[in-house]
């Protein structure tokens, strides 16, 4: 049979490339040599090189998080270079990475989500409404930034400057949202058209974090993951149903990995992960594992539903 060739993509300009190339390389020694030819290219100096070399390859597995590699760019070069690629397109990609935007249609679809307020850099920020509306404790993040970069968990009103300060050093557009405290899930979904949700994980970070933020993700030891979820059968079928729900309102292709809050029985998206961690211990590969799939048979699948997407869309264009 002969090997797809494939284009392995990992690295990047982002605040998140080393995570990314570690991703990389444990994608490359999970993926099967006998079925795959694989190139590796870093986007921050290897652009040139995948367009000269897109004429012979077969599709693409992107392992870039954040702005340059999950915002719906290097899809869009993809597109161009017409090599498929797993996961969202151009516009479900830039639609999930801005969680503003994310917010936006989750209201439209009826996925609930924590009240929140947007402030653009040159906005004037009237602290005391902000608490009047939200209340405290609240949370402080950039509209663009992945894996909890930049956020802040605000408790008074003394927390605010340093939190905005922080935030704007990531992006120009911040979010503020009312903080839910309860039992934190995410729940994966695989597929192109049919659509899978895959088993629900609890997250547990350590006591040293107030959130699963970035070292709680990326530091062994730091957060225990629990999956199956302990949860009964009703809300497991009710965050696989909205886990599905923020699938489509974000127009989602592929994969994706939505991430939840269960207080006093009430489920709360906070957002969805167009690029979830890709490392054989990450969130949506330990689920994927549970749900069936080896690390390198999640790999499969997910080249398979890039070629199978990518071959549809031609044909809709020949018509």
């Amino acid at each position: 049979m002969k090997k797809i060739r494939l284009a392995l993509l990992s690295g990047g300009v982002s605040s998140e490339r080393e995570v990314s190339l570690n991703s990389g390389t444990q994608v490359f020694e999970a993926l099967d040599k006998t079925r795959y030819e694989i190139t590796r290219y870093d986007p921050k100096t290897d652009l040139p090189k995948l367009v000269m070399d897109a004429p012979i390859l077969d599709a693409a597995l992107i392992i870039l998080h954040g702005p340059f590699g999950e915002d719906g760019t290097v899809q869009g070069l993809l597109d161009l270079l017409d090599i498929p690629y797993q996961g969202a397109g151009v516009l479900g990609s830039a639609a999930a990475m801005n969680k503003l935007v994310a917010k936006r249609l989750y209201d439209g679809a009826k996925v609930p989500t924590p009240p929140y307020l947007s402030f653009y850099i040159k906005d004037k920020i009237n602290i005391p409404e902000v608490i009047k509306s939200l209340g405290l404790p609240l949370v402080v993040k950039p509209a663009c930034a992945g894996s909890s970069v930049g956020m802040t968990i605000v408790k008074s009103q003394q927390d605010f400057e340093p939190a905005i300060k922080l935030g704007f050093e990531h992006d120009d557009t911040l979010i503020f949202e009312t903080y839910v405290k309860g039992v934190e899930l995410t729940c994966g979904v695989l597929g192109n058209d049919d659509l899978q949700a895959l088993p629900v994980i609890e997250i547990i970070p350590g006591d040293s974090h107030e959130f699963f933020n970035y070292t709680a993700k990326y530091v062994a030891g730091e957060t225990q993951e629990i999956c199956p979820a302990r949860i009964d059968e009703p809300t497991r079928l009710r965050v696989q149903t909205l886990a599905i729900l923020a699938h489509k309102a974000l127009f989602l292709k592929g994969y994706s990995r939505t991430d939840m809050i269960l207080r006093n029985g009430e489920l709360s998206v906070l957002e969805t992960n167009t690029i979830p961690g890709m490392t054989a211990t990450s969130l949506f590969p330990q689920s994927a594992q549970v749900g069936g799939y080896s690390f390198s048979a999640l790999l499969d699948k997910l080249i398979q539903l890039a070629i199978e997407e990518n071959k549809r869309t031609n044909l809709r264009r020949a018509r």
